[in-house]
């Protein structure tokens, strides 16, 4: 046989690999669980295409049997690969967040999807378990996870008066300025209190629970099971990564005790710079901000102070630092945190911030590491790679 009968062979057998490819990534395959009460659909390429469940079977109006299913769906979720990273809440996700969080190595807000906040908290959960260090969620870092906690990372909630109290702010307007001008930088809604709470997304939070409003006290919902992250032992040094924008808490012996992601200075504000110390900690603070600061799009050219409040711009709680001006503190928007720039200050969630403050006291040795532009860096690829997909 000669050359070209064989380059022309070569050239179909690759055609009808295509074809068959093709053809298997359009193919649906269809499973069942429950004795057909729960009906999955996926494609050739994995993708879970939809889930339906039996109407003769579930009265859709029995919403804490919904609530049951979808609290075992994901309690019970096994890790498949490849798991691909696509912008869709996956159980798998929320499960790994639930156990990262309680473990004290905090991928930020719970949302179930795999973004850079969930990457630092496998590599440094995968660096104490001595195990490979690219921020994946592989079969052995599973394992490893899952033996850490075997509670149910789900549990069911019943919302009380104080959740759904107020006050409520209906609008937090964007310009620092304005914000002088409310009488409490509350919250905007029971939703967004809740969601808080439990260490959640809003949007993760409705989508557990479809037919709520959150509103009332008594109904019940589905909620992460955060309840049981007790604090941190007490840090003997805090570690503010400023390239890999993470803040570390350490112990006796530099043993590192927890892990959560920041959003530490930015090229025009930096952060500080070697060792600072911690010189005090006040919860609920009532945020001044002083015009020497010149921060970008701040006009005022006297001092003025923003009431206390969750949605107060340093948050709950506010970690001062022995420099004027810099500190450790939550913020009113969780799902920003390390994904933005900060004025030189080390932005926390609410619940991190509060977390961090637990753990240390008036004394405690902040050490600053890195840089932000490398940071900079690595945000304007992280925007690339999430357009690109």
């Amino acid at each position: 046989m000669g050359m070209g009968n064989l380059q022309r062979m070569a050239m179909q057998m690759q055609q009808e690999m295509a074809r068959v490819q093709e053809e298997l990534e359009t193919l649906t395959v269809d499973g069942s669980a429950g004795g057909g009460v729960v009906k999955a659909t996926v494609t050739g390429k994995q993708e879970l295409v939809s889930v339906t469940i039996d109407p003769d079977a579930v009265d859709p109006e029995d919403v804490e049997m919904l609530q049951d299913l979808v609290v075992g769906a994901v309690n019970e979720a096994q890790l498949q690969l490849p798991l691909r990273e696509k912008e869709r809440i996956n159980p798998i996700l929320i499960k790994a967040q639930i156990l990262l969080d309680r473990a004290h190595f905090s991928p930020g807000e719970i949302d179930g999807k795999f973004g850079d906040n969930l990457k630092k908290a496998l590599l440094a959960f995968a660096a104490t378990q001595g195990l490979n260090l690219k921020g994946e969620l592989t079969d052995e870092i599973w394992q490893k996870l899952t033996s850490t906690n075997s509670d149910p990372v789900l549990t069911k909630y019943t919302i009380s008066n104080d959740d759904v109290r107020g006050p409520f702010v209906h609008s937090i307007p964007t310009e620092l300025e304005k914000k002088k001008d409310l009488p409490v930088l509350a919250y905007t809604s029971p939703r967004e209190k809740l969601a808080e709470k439990f260490h959640m997304s809003e949007e993760l939070l409705s989508a557990l629970n479809p037919k709520q409003k959150f509103d009332t006290a008594n109904e019940t919902i589905i909620v992460a099971d955060v309840a049981k992250n007790v604090a941190p032992e007490r840090a003997t040094r805090v570690e503010v990564d400023k390239d890999a924008q993470i803040l570390k808490l350490f112990g006796r012996d530099q043993q590192l005790l927890a892990t959560y992601p920041a959003t530490v200075g930015s090229t025009e504000k930096p952060a500080p710079t070697g060792r600072l110390k911690i010189t005090g900690i006040s919860k609920n603070p009532t945020y001044r901000y002083d015009p020497k600061y010149e921060f970008k799009g701040v006009r005022a050219t006297k001092p003025f102070t923003i009431k206390p409040g969750p949605n107060n711009p340093v948050g709950l709680v506010w970690i001062g630092l022995s420099r004027e001006g810099y500190g450790i503190h939550g913020t009113p928007d969780p799902s920003k945190v390390s994904k933005t720039a900060s004025h030189g200050c080390i932005r926390l969630t609410n619940w991190d911030a509060l977390s961090v403050a637990s753990a240390v006291a008036k004394g405690t040795p902040v050490d600053f590491s890195g840089d932000e532009e490398t940071a900079r860096q690595s945000r304007a690829e992280a925007s690339r790679r999430k357009k690109n997909h």
